[in-house]
């Protein structure tokens, strides 16, 4: 890296959670708690919503390959949003694919995936803790919550009060991102008055996690679906990371390169996990990210780690999906939907459903308070740090694998998609 990170104020390492000497921050794809998480013992999900004629529409069950995508811009929060009535799931914009026999499109929001497809999603919940009131930080789609996820915000820089809001567009209107982007992409932002009438290259560029890591001498990694711009390559964005030194010894791809990492002693103090399009959540794909996270999860269980490491799974956006609960709103562009939160390690807290407000910058604070890093100054510091979703005075327990059809195998040997995502 060539840029350095602002004077911030050091913190001292200690405390409960200096147990932990690795964090894996695993970011799936595109569900509300409602949609992925419905009926999870002692979780506030709901069985209907309202609809924006005032009537009660009962959510209905759909496979996790199901065919369909609803829109997850910010224009999308705001219409379903509608002012906090949270009534205008019926009014969203959605894509049913062709040759696809898809719901009627004022019900498609009004869904949820049946426990029995996504049953290693559950099983992990109930193991450890769930967040029933993780919030997206960013009231939008992918590209800019990868931005959340690493620095707490999607500015364009350190103090600008322009953030990046939706996913940047090729000249040819192809979905693009960071600083390989063809000349002439471009990425809306929107100011704090809520305009989006703004529009810039998608090359930002601003403080990281990762600086605050490197300035304390420590190790992180970022595994992608494929090097180059992408809306989920979130160190493409950041012009000093991209442009620095050393970029490849950071960013790694295709993300089963995690797998081989962990088996060798390799695992980074902090790690982020993006998928593969084929293994992420996202609507009309193949289903196997409950096994891809568990294969990773897994990985570490087994591993030497297990006894130090501190996993958070978690969504990178809501997707459209219908979700019942209010999210406080901030400013014109923060919170969002609420999104699954499971937080896996030895000390979590077993079958513990936190009811405490999250959001992404809950996990960058645990990531600050854990290694002494100080602060970034943006979300997290008016996070909370997650504490209450583990117990340090107990013993480490024992790792328990999670089953599944899926061997590391496959992850490795599976091709990577070049274009993640069809957001819109």
């Amino acid at each position: 890296m060539t840029a350095a990170p602002p004077t911030l104020p050091a913190s001292a390492k200690g405390g409960p959670s200096s147990k932990i000497q690795h964090v894996v921050i695993i970011f799936q794809e595109n569900r509300s708690v409602d949609n992925l998480f419905h009926g999870l013992p002692g979780a506030d999900t709901a069985s209907y919503g309202l609809n924006s004629k005032g009537e009660e529409v009962q959510l209905q069950p759909i496979p996790l390959t199901e065919k369909y995508d609803i829109s997850h811009q910010h224009s999308a929060f705001l219409t379903e949003y509608a002012h906090g009535q949270l009534d205008g799931f019926d009014l969203v914009e959605s894509r049913c694919a062709r040759r696809t026999k898809c719901p009627p499109a004022n019900v498609r929001a009004y869904a949820y995936v049946p426990q029995s497809e996504v049953q290693q999603y559950f099983t992990l919940a109930e193991q450890y803790a769930f967040a029933d009131r993780m919030f997206q930080t960013n009231q939008g789609p992918s590209f800019p919550a990868h931005q959340y996820i690493v620095s707490g915000t999607s500015t364009v820089s350190n103090g600008s009060s322009l953030r990046a809001a939706e996913n940047p567009k090729t000249p040819g209107g192809k979905f693009t991102g960071g600083c390989d982007s063809p000349p002439g992409s471009l990425v809306t932002l929107i100011d704090p008055s809520g305009n989006e009438n703004q529009q810039v290259y998608p090359c930002l560029d601003r403080t990281t996690l990762a600086d605050l890591l490197v300035a304390k001498g420590l190790s992180w990694s970022y595994y992608e679906s494929h090097g180059g711009p992408g809306l989920w390559n979130a160190f493409d964005a950041i012009s000093h990371v991209r442009d620095g030194g050393g970029y490849r010894k950071y960013v790694f791809w295709p993300p089963a390169a995690v797998l081989n990492d962990i088996s060798a002693g390799r695992l980074a103090d902090v790690a982020w996990v993006t998928p593969v399009l084929a293994d992420s959540d996202h609507p009309g794909n193949n289903g196997t990210g409950p096994a891809w996270v568990s294969e990773v999860v897994n990985a570490i269980g087994k591993s030497s780690y297990w006894k130090s490491t501190a996993i958070f799974v978690t969504w990178d956006d809501w997707g459209g999906w219908y979700d019942h609960v209010k999210p406080q709103q901030y400013n014109s562009y923060e919170l969002g939907f609420r999104v699954p939160l499971i937080v896996i390690s030895p000390y979590a807290k077993t079958g513990y459903v936190s009811h405490k407000q999250h959001e992404f910058g809950s996990i960058l604070k645990f990531v600050e308070e854990t290694f002494g890093l100080g602060s970034l100054g943006t979300t997290d510091q008016r996070a909370d740090d997650l504490s209450d979703c583990f117990n340090f005075s107990q013993a480490p327990r024992a790792f328990r694998a999670i089953r599944t059809h899926l061997s590391g195998d496959y992850f490795l040997h599976l091709t990577a998609d070049q274009s993640p995502d069809d957001d819109f």
